[in-house]
Parts: C-alpha cells; structure tokens; sequence
C-alpha cells in the first residue's frame, strides 16, 4: 500500500465535572493537530511544536507513537507499517488537567485507524484508547465529542455522549504549575465513607438530569464533590477561594478539571459574565501566590475527526 498522511484534529477535555469521577467528561475547544504518515521503513520522526516542544519525547517512548503501534498491531499491520512520521501541533497545556494525553492517544489511535482503512469503529477506538490511558473519561469525550458518561463493563467500556440543554462556556484559570495525573491520585483513598459516595450519586445524577433537562436551578446544586476534590485540594493553593469567587462572579458551578491543577467554571452563554468570571479566579489565584491564564472555551461537538489527507 502506498504511503500516505493525514491530518487529525482532537480537542481538550475536562474530566471529573465535580463529582463524577472517573465517569464523566466534556470536550471543549481547545486543540492538538497532529499529522502521520506511516513508513514501510523502520524509521521514526517525531516533531513537537507548542505545548511540550522539548519536554515531550520525541523517540520511541512518545504516546502517540505507542498508540499508533498498538493500533498496528491489533490490526496484525504491525509489520507493514514499521515507521512513522509524525507533527505535533499543541495547544492543550501539558499535566494541567484538560486531557493533553489523552489527546495523543486518540490522535495516534485515529490517524492510524484512517490510514488502514477505518477497520476500527469509534467504539472499538475507545476501548484501545481506555486500556491505554487506564480509565475512558478523558478518552472518550476526546473521540465522541459533547459531555460524556462512561463506565467499564464485562462487554468493555461503554460511552454515552451528549449535548446539553444549555449553551455553555467553559471558562478555565490555569495555573503555571504542573500536576502531573499520577501524583494527583495518590493522595486519594482506597475507600471512602457511605455519605460521601451516596452524597457523589445524587449530584452526578442531578448533574446529568439538569444538563438533559435545561433545570438552571438543579445545575447550580450539582457540581459538588466529596470524592477527590477534598483531597486534591492541597495540591491547588487557593482551590476553594477560586471556586467561590468564580461563583460571585456569575458561575453556576465550579469544579477541578480532570486531576487539576486547572480549575474550570461553568457559565450560560446568555449571561454574559466570562469576563468577570476570568478575573475573579485569576485575583482569587494571585490571593494565594498562583499566577493562572484564562481561557474562555465552549463544547466541542465533533470530537477526533480528519483535518485532511
């Protein structure tokens, strides 16, 4: 088969949504692009442009490179395709919590899916992308697009992807430290009290309820969490000041983003109250000696998808 490129793009995500951890995701507008071409010659050519230009390996330990080669090989392809050639375009921070790796593995999984022949659908794409990463919420919003709900059965990993009722903005101080998912987990316990996991349920399930429904008033209620934010917090100076200031500031909920350390407030497009969202979680940031960017994103409906050939 000749060789051939393509162009894919993947947008950022946020996990968790306050309190469904693990379960819950969101795709937002925020981008990575990465082109491939795959080689019959074992050769590797990784170039990184924007977020983790330099830091991010560009050998064979490179995720999007891993992912291509699982793809291969699940494909028995592995052995026509021994090289690769691979541009990254970036523009989802690195370890901030807004879904950086699993971007580069469904870029990875998707481009190489295209360049056989689509043998793959977006569902079985999530179950490779899952067994990669290790848990689908991040995954399967950047695949699917909308907000997400996902959970691991006996059949696999299953995904639910929505629009809400709403017109949403996303508006997201990060912060210019890094946390990396591994460290973020740690501080989390292997069990947690009764009232906690029955106080998560009802919120996730308002949550979903008040997305689908277009209830403002039960949206306000849902965002909380006793699961890990709580013991997350420590590692965002200033967590819970944020998420009060961005809720004076007109916000309808707040919550960490995925494991942090970016914090995410949810606004209705028609209040128009972004901008003073944004500087009220970066003054409420500096309070505690964190100077924090703002971006102001909206949901993303399209998830992974081809750029050009």
């Amino acid at each position: 088969m000749a060789e051939r490129s393509i162009s894919i793009r993947v947008p950022g995500t946020s996990a968790n949504c306050g309190p469904g951890f693990d379960t819950l995701g969101l795709a937002c507008t925020l981008y990575n692009d990465l082109t491939l071409e795959l080689t019959h010659e074992p050769q590797l050519e990784i170039v990184v442009h924007g977020a983790g230009a330099g830091t991010i390996p560009t050998d064979a330990r490179n995720i999007v490179w891993r992912s291509i080669q699982y793809l291969l090989q699940q494909a028995g392809a592995e052995r026509e395709y021994r090289g690769a050639k691979i541009e990254m375009e970036n523009r989802v921070p690195i370890s901030r919590g807004l879904g950086s790796s699993a971007t580069a593995i469904v870029a990875g999984l998707k481009a190489a899916n295209v360049l056989i022949g689509n043998r793959y659908s977006r569902r079985e794409l999530l179950q490779f992308a899952a067994a990669i990463e290790g848990h689908p919420d991040n995954v399967a919003p950047a695949i699917f697009g909308g907000f997400t709900i996902s959970t691991t059965m006996r059949s696999g990993v299953e995904c639910f992807s929505f629009i809400p009722k709403f017109h949403l903005t996303f508006v997201v101080a990060v912060p210019a430290f890094t946390l990396p998912t591994r460290a973020a987990r740690k501080v989390l316990p292997e069990d947690v009290p009764m009232k906690d996991a029955v106080f998560n349920i009802g919120r996730a399930t308002m949550l979903i309820a008040a997305l689908t429904r277009g209830s403002e008033r039960f949206l306000r209620a849902s965002f909380d969490d006793a699961l890990h934010q709580p013991y997350r917090s420590k590692l965002v100076p200033g967590m819970y000041d944020v998420f009060r200031a961005a809720r004076r500031a007109g916000a309808v909920g707040t919550s960490l983003s995925g494991a942090g350390p970016s914090l995410i407030a949810y606004a209705l497009e028609h209040h128009r109250c972004e901008e003073a969202i944004g500087e009220a979680m970066k003054s409420a940031f500096a309070a505690h000696d964190v100077h924090a960017d703002i971006l102001t994103l909206r949901l993303d409906m399209r998830g992974a998808h081809v750029r050009k050939e």
